[in-house]
């Protein structure tokens, strides 16, 4: 019985006409590694033996044997692999029904040392997944983007909604990865203006859940792996900027739905409305720790500061896709660091 066994029955139960839309249906994703791909690809499995679907799932990866290794339950009909990159160009036979490009080197390090690598993998990236699905013809086409498309939040805006017209400042090379996705997004569009591709668009915000890096630039997965590690919790800053946290189910939940139901280069936030800061977000992690941590915040608010804030507006997913929040962030958490656990006791 696989640990993301109540996970996965929710996302079939949630999504059950979504599958249905996809029976018999070939599919082509990127990113099949990261996150977001493998949640994709455990939904997937576990959707096409429940619903009986008759599916079949193609993964592009750089290396299909240490994918093997590493997740040998994924490695398996219905999924299959095409080894490549990519930057590359994608000579691989056969139509599809529908494509799902979810790769991006998830990387603050590349994108602060290499910018110009992180943009050409997004942008590179784009133009040849979508090469493949244009050969399919008029398919839906789902780009995983990102909320950094709409620049720095205002401090005093609340929630950001998909018509908010901001953008990063396109003269600073730390919005490498910004930037790409916003060309990632135009390529889409031209794609579907000219070609008619059925570009959908997803704008991903923040996560937890199984699969999150729990060493990298992403707080709430750090302050887990000190959970995990047994260390005390230590905020590097003040502690006041303001984040969200979807669960990582609830996620693969909301893309699959976009793919399936989602209106042509019609753009949807997929995240929280919960809102809480770094601060927060260190206690909650530290009290649902076994037993108990403590948390430290080195920086000291400065008075009459706005806090930043990275938090989106699902009024438009919840209105035309039904879509809601289903697992709380303390729920969040306690899945999270149950199944790390699960991991070490393999």
């Amino acid at each position: 019985m696989s640990a993301l066994a109540r996970d996965l029955d929710d996302i079939v139960e949630r999504n059950a006409d979504d599958f249905e839309a996809l029976r018999g249906a070939r599919l082509f994703v990127t990113g099949g590694t990261g996150f977001v791909g493998s949640w994709l690809l455990e939904s997937f499995v576990w959707a096409n033996a429940r619903l009986a679907l008759g599916a079949r799932l193609v993964v592009l990866t750089r290396d299909p044997e240490a994918f093997a290794r590493n997740s040998p339950h994924l490695a398996s009909d219905p999924i299959s692999f095409f080894a490549g990159d990519v930057r590359e160009p994608i000579a691989i036979a056969g139509s599809f029904d529908a494509v799902i490009h979810a790769a991006t080197p998830a990387s603050a390090q590349i994108n602060a040392a290499t910018p110009e690598v992180m943009l050409g993998t997004i942008v590179d990236g784009t133009r040849r997944v979508l090469e493949v699905a244009r050969r399919s013809g008029a398919i839906p086409f789902l780009l995983t983007s990102s909320g950094a498309v709409y620049g720095r939040q205002p401090p005093d805006l609340t929630l950001v909604d998909e018509t908010y017209g901001g953008a990063p400042d396109s003269l600073d090379p730390g919005n490498a990865y910004h930037e790409g996705k916003r060309v990632a997004e135009l390529l889409g569009a031209i794609a579907a203006r000219h070609e008619h591709l059925q570009t959908k668009v997803a704008r991903l915000f923040a996560f937890a859940g199984p699969y999150l890096p729990l060493d990298r630039h992403f707080a709430i997965g750090n302050f887990i792996g000190d959970a995990l590690a047994h260390r005390p919790i230590r905020i590097g800053g003040d502690g006041t900027p303001v984040r969200t946290y979807l669960y990582a189910a609830d996620m693969t939940s909301w893309l699959w739905r976009v793919l399936v139901r989602g209106q042509i280069l019609r753009p949807y936030n997929v995240g929280s409305e919960h809102t809480v800061d770094i601060r927060e977000t260190a206690r909650t992690v530290a009290a649902a720790a076994d037993p108990p941590l403590a948390y430290t915040v080195a920086g000291t608010p400065l008075p009459g500061r706005l806090p930043d804030r990275y938090a989106p507006s699902t009024a438009r997913a919840r209105a035309e896709l039904g879509l809601l929040e289903w697992t709380p962030l303390e729920e969040s958490i306690r899945r999270t660091l149950a199944w790390n656990r699960s991991l070490t006791k393999r």
